[in-house]
């Protein structure tokens, strides 16, 4: 029996990133429609470290993951802990510099603009999906 596809197998096609988008299954809305993904060591330490900002449309995805730390960021994010189909399992809203934010037995996890938790009315238990 084949294992189920998981939340970031459209990423891991040749075309990557490229023309993806993060949509919030039950609002029925593009949360972001330019996902920067970090899975390997490099673009995991790095981060968001040494940026002004996130855009609007932006998304940075981090797995797997299942903990993270704003030390040494210079603005606040909102970050959504999902699991491997990608159901959102824990939200931390306008998580400032300085911080950490843990989900045990999440998967990855989505650094978002400041307010993108309410405005997209994101919540425990709704589906993520990328395309």
């Amino acid at each position: 029996m084949s294992r189920p596809p998981h939340f970031l197998a459209a990423l891991l096609t040749p075309a990557g990133t490229a023309g993806r988008r993060v949509v919030h299954e039950r609002a029925g809305v593009t949360v972001a429609g330019n996902i920067e993904l970090a899975h390997d060591s490099r673009t995991r330490t790095r981060g968001l470290l040494g940026r002004d900002g996130l855009a609007d449309d932006s998304v940075m995805i981090i797995a797997p993951c299942n903990a993270i730390h704003t030390l040494f960021m210079r603005f606040t994010i909102d970050v959504v802990f999902v699991d491997r189909q990608g159901k959102v399992r824990t939200l931390h809203r306008r998580l400032r510099p300085w911080r950490m934010a843990i989900s045990l037995r999440s998967f990855a996890v989505l650094e978002l603009p400041a307010g993108s938790i309410e405005r997209f009315g994101i919540r425990s238990g709704d589906l993520l999906t990328i395309y």
